[in-house]
């Protein structure tokens, strides 16, 4: 969908984050930190990630993003049923004072990421502070919707960035040099820290520099558009007005942006491949995943380039046919939009070719890791397409200019761990 452009100069009002008293595991009552934390809700491969995170603690936070039951009202109520029970058993408690929150993730690799949690006034897509670049699926805003009504929480932060590099800045590094609230280590091999930021002055000099700024939405776009939803059920002022979320000043940790694969299912590798004959130039690879991935990284240097998995092999298809695209991509977007990896895939591959609809689970899921794509569709006799990562500054551009890409088209990174910090919209 194509909207008036936004500009860092034509924003009024600004990020608005407010301090909010924050709902923790008590270390003494789990097993450790680590164990209770999860992925966000869409980034666990399911079911297998799903049952691993169940086995490491009867109390891990993704009994609260990913209840399991037989229907859907059945789930959210025993979401619930559970995030009540924790609270009434002291497995969740409440900070005394609210806060904004630092938050640092690092690995071994010397990567470092610092942010802040916070509650986020919820705007609406005009006011033009927070920018979606990714177009959502009604049915899991329904969803996640159902899912927050019935815990009456936010169980885990949006990912945000904003280019600042000011006062708040400074509050957060000289924050994180203090000893932290929770620090705990991740199977990832990621290291988690969480301080807070109670101090009046602190607090304002970080309002006061986020309201000149606008922000993009890196992961979470279902979350923000539930946030709205939620909003505009409940007069405000409510606790509906806000939204949790992560801010990370990209002129100090620029994120890094990876792709989110297709898992076709029930369309063996062999028909898509026919499919494709005469519209796309498909090679035969006989490489290690890597040794593929490195070819399709040098393919979509010069154009549109996938791979397709699952019989055991790798199919670089790239150089589609010109008439194909002129017939299925829409003439009415910005070059950059129609030129990208997404655009073609869903526009021609899936709408037009494969006719598969894009927002059926039971035709295709969306997968953020690459080896587990592939380990899918070859159990399951299906295909995986692969796609190459889109640079930052080209998702930045397109939604300034109000034009959002495909859904599931990128994923940023490092995304925060669900379960460090929760926010319940009673207290």
């Amino acid at each position: 969908m194509k909207t008036a452009g936004h500009s860092e100069a034509t924003v009024r009002r600004g990020l608005e984050l407010t301090p909010f008293r924050g709902l923790r595991y008590d270390p003494d009552r789990v097993g450790s930190l680590a164990s209770v934390t999860s992925p966000p809700y869409d980034v666990v491969v399911r079911p297998d990630g799903l049952h691993h995170l169940e086995a490491a603690d009867p109390y891990n936070i993704v009994r609260l993003i990913l209840p399991q039951a037989g229907t859907p009202s059945a789930r959210n109520e025993q979401a619930a049923d559970t995030l009540r029970r924790w609270l009434a058993e002291g497995v969740l408690t409440t900070d005394p004072d609210p806060a904004l929150y630092v938050y640092e993730q690092r690995d071994g690799n010397g990567m470092l990421q610092r942010g802040l949690i916070g509650a986020l006034r919820v705007s609406e897509p005009v006011e033009g502070v927070v920018l979606p670049h990714e177009d959502v699926m009604p049915p899991v805003v329904a969803d996640r919707a159902a899912l927050m009504r019935a815990t009456r929480a936010n169980l885990e932060p949006l990912l945000l960035t904003y280019h600042g590099n000011g006062m708040a800045a400074e509050v957060v590094e000289r924050t994180a040099e203090q000893p932290p609230l929770l620090a705990t280590t991740t199977e990832d091999g990621f290291h988690h820290s969480l301080w807070s930021v109670t101090d009046p002055a602190d607090v304002a000099r970080i309002q006061t520099d986020l309201a000149n700024h606008q922000a993009l939405i890196a992961d979470g776009h279902h979350r923000w558009a539930t946030y709205r939803l939620l909003r505009a059920e409940h007069p405000s002022p409510s606790p509906w007005d806000h939204g949790l979320v992560l801010l990370v000043d990209t002129a100090r940790y620029p994120l890094r942006v990876r792709a989110i694969h297709r898992l076709l299912h029930g369309l063996p590798v062999a028909d898509a491949l026919a499919a494709l004959e005469g519209l796309f130039r498909v090679r035969h690879l006989d490489v290690s995943l890597a040794d593929a991935l490195e070819r399709l990284a040098d393919a979509a240097c010069a154009g549109n380039a996938f791979l397709l998995a699952g019989d055991g092999s790798f199919h670089l298809v790239d150089r589609p046919d010109p008439d194909l695209l002129a017939r299925t991509i829409p003439a009415d977007r910005p070059a950059a939009w129609r030129s990208l990896d997404a655009t073609v895939l869903h526009a021609a591959l899936l709408d037009h070719v494969w006719h598969i609809p894009e927002d059926s689970p039971a035709h295709i899921a969306y997968i953020h890791d690459t080896a587990a794509t592939v380990a899918k569709a070859e159990r399951d006799g299906g295909t995986a397409v692969l796609l190459h990562p889109v640079h930052e500054e080209v998702v930045r551009d397109l939604a300034r200019q109000g034009v959002t890409m495909p859904r599931k088209s990128t994923s940023f990174g490092p995304k925060p761990a669900s379960g460090l910090v929760l926010r319940a919209l009673e207290i």
